[in-house]
């Protein structure tokens, strides 16, 4: 069974798109990434041209479309929804929406090997999007739902877990509290949210049967999930 899906994503100020291929046991995933803070709209699609020119491959090929639905910048968020959206509404093709911390958490897994990962990104307003992950086998489960919360109020339960932080929410990292900072033997700042794994990501979505028609597709701000609540 062949598969073309093509992702994309704008929430940060990097701008990437990604065409993963399957045919049967290969796989290749060929990728654009670029910081581009302010440029998106110029940008994402002029890269998914060039990719699909790379692969020698036309839209109408396409099988699915996925995209960093959020948390991140509204403005990106905005531009990568409606640019998905567009996509998949002209070419009658489902669409995958991926957590952009989902993403992150996959790439530092990927990447570094890491198994317990804190994602987090700037939310601005001084306040963070986060969650925990557990990885394994470049499989990513939540362990703690995603959530907008001041860096003071971001908590981990107490267990030897050795936890690494991972994105832009780390820049912060003063203003997490002290039991926090000794519970994470490091943490990474420049790591951004990548199409690559959303591709991933989004065909696993896909197999799973969890496509959407695109007018259902929209962005997850989190503004109205505010806080962990922390156990007594």
């Amino acid at each position: 069974m062949s598969l073309h899906l093509l992702a994309l994503d704008a929430s940060s100020s990097a701008c990437s798109v990604a065409l993963l291929r399957q045919n049967g046991e290969t796989h290749e995933c060929l990728a654009r990434y670029e910081m581009t803070p302010r440029a998106h709209t110029r940008r994402l699609m002029p890269m998914v041209d060039e990719l699909l020119a790379e692969a020698q491959i036309t839209p109408a090929a396409l099988d699915a479309i996925a995209f960093g639905q959020g948390p991140g910048s509204f403005t990106g968020l905005r531009i990568a929804t409606g640019t998905a959206q567009g996509l998949a509404f002209g070419l009658d093709r489902p669409l995958l929406g991926v957590s952009t911390l989902k993403a992150l958490a996959l790439q530092a897994h990927r990447r570094f090997h890491l198994r317990y990962v804190v994602t987090a990104l700037d939310a601005r307003m001084g306040e963070i999007y986060a969650a925990t992950w557990h990885c394994l086998n470049d499989t990513v489960s939540l362990e703690r739902a995603e959530a907008v919360l001041p860096p003071e109020a971001f908590y981990l339960s107490e267990d030897e877990t050795d936890w690494v932080g991972v994105g832009s929410g780390f820049t912060l990292w003063e203003r997490f509290a002290a039991t926090v900072q000794v519970r994470m033997s490091q943490h990474l700042v420049d790591l951004e949210p990548r199409a690559e794994e959303m591709a991933w990501l989004g065909a696993e979505d896909l197999a799973a049967g969890l496509g959407q028609p695109a007018h259902l597709a929209q962005p997850v701000y989190l503004r109205n999930n505010v806080a962990w609540k922390k156990p007594a």
